[in-house]
């Protein structure tokens, strides 16, 4: 039924401005590529006369078959020239996620579509192989979650990221892996052995360690404690692993990042990096509306400063600033970042360098199988 409905439920899930537990986003805001808009209407019947119990949006996950997996980027802000994404959306549901409006290109909302609707790429491991494959294909470190994590929920079932890890050890490739979730874990019999090679390096993202606002940015994330185990048994078992202070959003979670960063290096990271919130389209619209809902006396405040951080401006795309600001607090972060980094001799992320000598690009697979 179309919201527009006079007998529209203002209990749905997807109504404007109604806290979802265990969700990021409030609504479903459609994508900037949409040309019809759905508005929710309240018929003016009292709630207590409603079910209560308004049911909440379950995961839907949809297999698609991939043509080509690998992406490539030339942006001079970003560590890494290739990625690989498993999927398409993120079960965590972070509200603060850069990567939301992403989904608009699939005809869905970069709100609650984004964390309940997700795409699988089940041939993803079959297809990865091919283009490692190719006669011209030149090797550089793969960054796996770029865009939505590699370890959400999902991951437990579909073992997608493990298919990907299992093929680079195999060709001895190197890539470097981002991730909120202790499900990397899971993977450290493939990863101790590629660490051995220099092949592998895990940034784990913590922002925040503050428990009950994490359960609000992030709600299906591992919670941040967690994140720290997961740093600590990463590092005792060989894995170079640094940490992610991402993002910083003033006003709300920048005061942890000296605490952050200082757990941190009590687990063993070896390095730190961090970047500034983010709101490119729609994601404007989603985080002001999760500031009206969860943080209602400081929102102005938040986006007085991230405006500032922006030149007067919501977001500012330029790749000279789009990561960490402009302004004063912007310098005040990056002045608080390198003291931190000092103190606990942190390197930065882009330091370490993985091994490319050892690459052996894989058989491409035969239907006739292989004989040795």
């Amino acid at each position: 039924m179309d919201d527009s409905s006079p007998t529209a439920n203002p209990n749905d899930p997807a109504r404007p401005g109604r806290m979802i537990k265990g969700r990021g986003a409030a609504s479903n805001p459609e994508g900037r590529f949409e040309s019809i808009r759905h508005q929710a209407e309240d018929d003016g019947w009292q709630s207590a006369l409603l079910d209560e119990d308004a049911p909440r949006p379950r995961t839907e996950v949809t297999e698609e078959r991939a043509r080509s997996v690998i992406s490539r980027n030339d942006s001079p802000d970003i560590a890494f020239s290739q990625a690989i994404n498993p999927y398409r959306g993120c079960e965590h549901g972070c509200i603060y996620c850069f990567a939301r409006p992403s989904h608009s290109y699939l005809n869905l909302s970069p709100g609650l579509d984004f964390e309940t609707k997700l795409r699988a790429k089940g041939n993803f491991a079959d297809v990865l192989r091919a283009e490692l494959a190719k006669r011209g294909y030149v090797i550089s470190p793969i960054n796996i979650g770029s865009n939505t994590d590699p370890y959400q929920p999902i991951e437990r079932r579909w073992r997608l990221t493990r298919a990907a890890l299992e093929l680079l050890a195999e060709c001895h490739h190197p890539c470097t892996i981002v991730t909120k979730n202790a499900l990397v874990e899971r993977d450290l019999d493939i990863l101790v052995p590629m660490a051995r090679e220099r092949l592998v390096q895990v940034f784990v993202s913590v922002n925040s360690l503050d428990n009950h606002l994490a359960a609000k940015l992030e709600p299906r994330a591992s919670a941040p404690h967690r994140r720290i185990k997961a740093i600590r048994t990463l590092a005792e078992a060989g894995v170079p692993v640094g940490v992610l202070v991402a993002p910083i959003i003033p006003a709300l979670n920048d005061r942890d990042m000296e605490a952050v960063m200082a757990q941190a290096a009590d687990a063993g990271a070896r390095c730190a990096g961090y970047t500034a919130l983010r709101l490119p389209h729609e994601l404007k619209q989603l985080f002001r509306e999760w500031l009206a809902l969860h943080a209602p006396q400081r929102a102005a405040h938040v986006m007085s400063l991230v405006q500032q951080m922006n030149g007067g401006r919501d977001y500012d795309s330029d790749f000279a600033t789009r990561m960490r600001g402009q302004g004063v607090f912007a310098d005040l972060l990056r002045r608080r970042f390198d003291v931190a980094c000092r103190k606990h001799g942190f390197g930065r992320a882009r330091e370490l360098m993985l091994d490319t000598s050892r690459f052996v690009p894989p058989r491409k697979v035969s239907p006739q199988g292989e004989l040795f």
